[in-house]
């Protein structure tokens, strides 16, 4: 420990600290641009700048270490009038289309320009060059008129997901962010994963907007739109009205869905557990019979383009089941369609999801189970409170409702998959008990959850001990797959999350501002409205859902039939990025 002063005010604080974190200790808030723990400390964008007695200069509060008698001032003349002149200069060449922008009212430099007083009548003429957008990928549009050159969008492709398919291109005035030879977003290996969108500060990356095209379907009389939500929505959908990280919102979510228009209102939990199911029987079908191992779970498909692109090798690993999202799409025009005497033609089925990699996912092959695409849209979290916001729904008050049944009706098991570890202990929960055939098998798989990178466990089920692991976010995904590679490890089962903590922390997710991701654990916030979920359902297991018994009886005949394989399965191939 170290003491300092900061304003005057007295702390002890570990010595690995920088200004920034013991600042943060004493809630003293030093306003950031640049920064994001772990993976983007650069001292790039100065306006951390602070005092510090002795210095020559001001100095960058998150890169500059603590130190014994140190102290500090955060917001004398010289720093606030250096932060200023720093956000003059950076909008003197920022395209500010605020009124319009997709993030206007959750924008760090919009927040930062209104606290300190600077605005159109405060900002350089000079040099300032016009970029194209790149709306080329299926999920995003990238807008550099609106780049402050942060680079965070970089540390998170290259050092969180180990993708790095963008940086900086270019020197001095001609800076900008792109990919290599400045080819389009579309001609290189990136997997759709969208952590660079929830980094970002500004509207320079955003999802790709297809809310016009639900309004167009809702409007639609020939068209019936039911609407599906991913479990970790009702985790996450309250921020965007304001309401705490880690409110589960689920009613109030059912009530707003309905509102505007959609002839069903169902959840994907359903899925979610009709994909356990065939994926616990499919891992069994493995071990038995001789199958390739490890299976690596298929949910994500962040993940499932990743493998596609840089670990073709693991294809055959991967599991054959479709996404949740996929397989209700699937259930929905085939037995849905059926059932209520609906051209799969005019089902329109959206789903709002956690991950901008659905986006890519409804248009990949061989997800088209009625000869149709499974699902018509996906949408993010963000777009879905847009069109509740547009519709002038007062979320905070509306009245909790009930998800339509039958494909509403769902377990506890279902509900854990949007956090990392959630689909492996959903899937061990129904395979140890169709193994031992115990009633009274366990439900609490303790050691898969937590928010670290990669997690192992080894269980013995009967006769067979079941080596398993689990990583989230694709740099660690890159490095388990190392190990494996290298014969260190060994496993039966791995599941694979594209983004670091699962779901919860998907890249279609409310933004939250650099302030809170670096010093709130948004993911255990998050994660724990699932979990209390999971432990209030009287059904913990998949297998014991009702409705997915009475579907199997009625339609797909059981877990891993050929009529099951038809619908509820897919495939993948190799996916060159040179």
């Amino acid at each position: 420990m170290v003491n300092m002063k900061i304003n005057g005010m007295s702390l002890s604080v570990p010595k690995e600290m920088t200004i920034l974190e013991a600042a943060r200790t004493a809630n003293i808030e030093i306003p950031t641009l640049c920064y994001l723990k772990e993976i983007n400390q650069i001292g790039a964008c100065r306006i951390c700048v602070v005092e510090v007695k002795g210095a020559r200069t001001l100095v960058a509060a998150c890169t500059y270490p603590v130190a014994e008698g140190m102290e500090v001032w955060t917001n004398t003349e010289k720093v606030q009038k250096s932060r200023r002149m720093t956000l003059e200069l950076i909008l003197s060449n920022h395209q500010r289309h605020c009124l319009s922008c997709i993030r206007s009212g959750n924008c760090e430099l919009q927040r930062l320009c209104w606290l300190f007083g600077v605005d159109d009548e405060h900002t350089y003429d000079g040099y300032n060059p016009e970029y194209d957008f790149d709306d080329s990928a299926m999920h995003m549009v990238r807008n550099n008129n609106k780049c402050i050159l942060c680079r965070r969008c970089e540390a998170a492709c290259a050092r969180l997901q180990n993708v790095g398919v963008i940086g900086p291109n270019d020197r001095g005035f001609d800076t900008h962010i792109g990919c290599a030879f400045d080819q389009n977003l579309d001609e290189v290996a990136c997997v759709s994963c969208g952590q660079c969108i929830v980094v970002c500060p500004t509207g320079a990356i955003h999802e790709k907007d297809q809310t016009q095209k639900v309004w167009d379907a809702l409007n639609d009389p020939e068209k019936h739109v039911i609407v599906q939500t991913a479990p970790s929505i009702r985790a996450t959908i309250g921020e965007a009205f304001g309401l705490p990280i880690g409110t589960d919102a689920t009613g109030k979510m059912v009530a707003a869905l309905r509102r505007l228009g959609f002839d069903g209102v169902y959840d994907t939990d359903f899925a979610a557990d009709m994909t356990i199911m065939e994926e616990a029987h499919e891992l069994l079908e493995r071990v038995k019979n001789g199958g390739t191992l490890p299976l690596i779970t298929s949910c994500s498909p962040g993940w499932v383009s990743f493998c596609e692109h840089y670990y073709p090798e693991f294809i055959p690993n991967l599991s054959t089941c479709k996404s949740p999202q996929q397989m209700f799409g699937a259930i929905a025009k085939t037995w849905y369609a059926k059932k209520h005497n609906i051209d799969p033609k005019n089902l329109f089925v959206v789903g709002v999801m956690p991950c901008t990699a659905k986006k890519f996912e409804v248009n990949r092959e061989d997800e088209n189970a009625a000869g149709v695409p499974d699902c018509d849209v996906a949408l993010t979290t963000r777009e879905i409170s847009r069109m509740m916001k547009r519709a002038g729904l007062d979320f905070v008050n509306l009245p909790d409702e009930e998800f339509d049944a039958p494909l509403g009706e769902s377990t506890g098991a279902g509900t854990i998959f949007g956090a990392t570890g959630g689909v492996m202990e959903a899937a061990l929960r129904t395979a140890v008990y169709w193994l031992t055939g115990d009633e009274a098998s366990p439900v609490d798989f303790v050691e898969v959850r937590g928010m670290d990178g990669i997690k192992e466990a080894t269980y013995k089920v009967g006769d067979l001990e079941v080596n398993v692991a689990i990583a989230s976010g694709l740099g660690n995904a890159d490095r388990l797959l190392k190990r494996v590679k290298k014969g260190e490890k060994k496993y039966h089962f791995i599941e694979i999350m594209g983004c670091p903590g699962g779901c919860i922390n998907g890249g279609g997710q409310p933004v939250q501002p650099a302030h809170i991701r670096n010093f709130i654990d948004l993911r255990a916030l998050r994660a724990a409205v699932l979990y209390n979920q999971d432990k209030g359902n009287q059904l913990r297991k998949s297998h014991e859902n009702p409705m997915v018994k009475m579907l199997y009886d009625e339609w797909f005949e059981g877990p891993g039939s050929h009529k099951a394989h038809e619908a509820l399965h897919t495939s993948y191939k190799v996916r060159s990025h040179f």
